[in-house]
């Protein structure tokens, strides 16, 4: 790997510490910092019976509270709650060890003698594949506790990047959000549509899709016109690049937004370059970031009123990407498209150093790895190094991947097998191959609990494969 990366693992530290500041320690230990932005403060306790997220009866042991709070702050030994100026958000997520094997009473399984609970500090970026709680990178995390905020959209919706901050078990099964944040990655005019390639520009910024690419109000790229007004939620890869995971050819808004990996970063002249558009930032206001921690290679969003002229685009706020935190012992999920790939070993995907050589690997052999392929990590971060637990291929470039989405909630607006909702998506479950389980088609309607499972999403429809009804 080379050393030019060190510097950028720094700034992106510096970053993930401004930005978005999760101050939690995994195991239970007591919280440290205090930061602007979203924090969350922990508490430790130890004892019997009922004191600080024990478990709900028995014996003595080591037990842990874990109380999430909005604001800034750290939260104290014995405190149930965030200190400073942070509140409790409600979601009391605790766990126990208690020599009972007692269950956490929070919305976690706790750790006892029986099994391990939702207990790992976590943090997990890439597009919403699900939606009921939220469904991450294949990670399904309860939302129940969770602040949520969407930027550019009126409700989180499949296929848009996000990021969610909580707790997650050790085997990256089930997670407990406490945050999750969500913005698009482009808007501005379309150019240089590719049919054959799959691929199209926005605002100097190269876009590829894939067959996980999800049409929220179009067929495909086919609908796209040169020239017209299109919103992209997407995963950066390499500089200049984006892969799409939500395309809308006709936004509300209209404000122009790029998003990349910062280049040739003139600080005198006050400019960078995102792909082949010139940013001009000496008027803008920063989030998440600032000046001194803006380096060449890091991620932004830049955000402007008026569209790029000659080339030029004069940003009126730059942002700081989803911050991806480098502590040692975080649990961390990153999709996104293989950079700088040596080994299977030493690759990076969102600019983030990945060492999988004992990940277990499913979707396809380890073989094909390589630089454009999608994948799925989930693994802790080990001295700027994300090691690998598993690694999921999603899409290999010429020869493609699974791509599946996931419902889970109630019915509703149904009309037909072929026109109602889940979590406000629209669902098409009319179509021969639609497998239903514990039910039938005839059993669809207002009301009914489901799991809706498909592979595509055109014209804003999720195109059902299996509905399944709750028991």
């Amino acid at each position: 790997m080379s050393t030019t990366k060190t510097p950028r693992r720094v700034m992106l530290g510096l970053i993930a510490a401004g930005f978005m500041a999760l101050l939690l320690s995994c195991g239970g230990g007591g919280g440290g910092g205090s930061t602007a932005g979203f924090g969350a403060g922990i508490a430790a306790g130890a004892g019997a019976g009922g004191v600080n997220g024990t478990g709900n009866s028995g014996g003595d042991g080591a037990n842990s509270g874990t109380s999430a709070g909005i604001g800034t702050g750290a939260g104290a030994d014995g405190s149930a709650d965030g200190s400073g100026s942070t509140a409790g958000n409600g979601g009391t997520d605790s766990s126990g060890v208690g020599s009972g094997g007692t269950a956490g009473n929070g919305n976690t399984d706790g750790v006892g003698s029986g099994g391990t609970g939702v207990t790992a500090d976590a943090a997990g970026i890439g597009a919403a594949d699900g939606l009921g709680s939220i469904i991450l990178n294949g990670l399904r995390y309860d939302t129940d506790s969770a602040t949520i905020n969407v930027e550019d959209a009126a409700e989180l919706q499949i296929g848009m990047s996000a990021r969610v901050a909580g707790k997650v078990d050790a085997n990256f099964t089930s997670g407990i959000a406490t945050q999750v944040v969500s913005a698009a990655e482009l808007r501005g005019a379309v150019s240089h549509i590719d049919l054959g390639a799959g691929s199209f520009v926005v605002m100097g910024i190269g876009v590829s899709i894939d067959n996980a690419t999800v049409w929220a109000d179009a067929s495909g790229l086919a609908s796209m016109v040169d020239g017209s007004l299109v919103q992209v939620w997407g995963l950066p890869g390499a500089p200049g690049t984006l892969r799409a995971t939500r395309v809308q050819v006709a936004p509300s808004l209209t404000a122009p937004l790029v998003t990349g990996a910062v280049r040739n970063l003139d600080a005198a002249n006050k400019t960078f370059t995102l792909g082949q558009l010139t940013v001009e930032y000496g008027a803008a206001s920063f989030a998440g970031i600032d000046t001194t921690s803006l380096v060449n290679g890091v991620i932004v969003r830049a955000r402007g009123t008026t569209a790029p002229a000659a080339g030029r685009f004069k940003a009126t706020k730059v942002e700081g990407w989803y911050a991806i935190p480098l502590s040692d012992g975080f649990a961390v999920q990153l999709a996104g498209v293989i950079t700088d790939f040596a080994s299977r070993g030493a690759f990076e995907v969102l600019g983030t150093p990945v060492d999988a050589t004992s990940s277990l690997i499913n979707g396809g052999p380890a073989s094909s790895l390589g630089n454009g392929v999608k994948v799925e990590v989930d693994g802790f971060m080990s001295g700027g190094v994300l090691v690998a637990k598993k690694l999921r291929i999603r899409n290999v470039p010429g020869t493609g991947g699974p791509a599946s989405f996931t419902l889970i909630g109630a019915i509703g607006a149904f009309h037909s097998a072929a026109d109602f909702r889940v979590r406000g998506q629209p669902v098409d479950a009319s179509g021969p191959g639609t497998v239903f389980e514990n039910g039938t088609i005839a059993n669809l309607g207002n009301g009914q609990r489901v799991t809706v499972v498909g592979d595509r999403v055109l014209d804003g429809v999720l195109i059902a494969q299996r509905v399944t009804f709750s028991p």
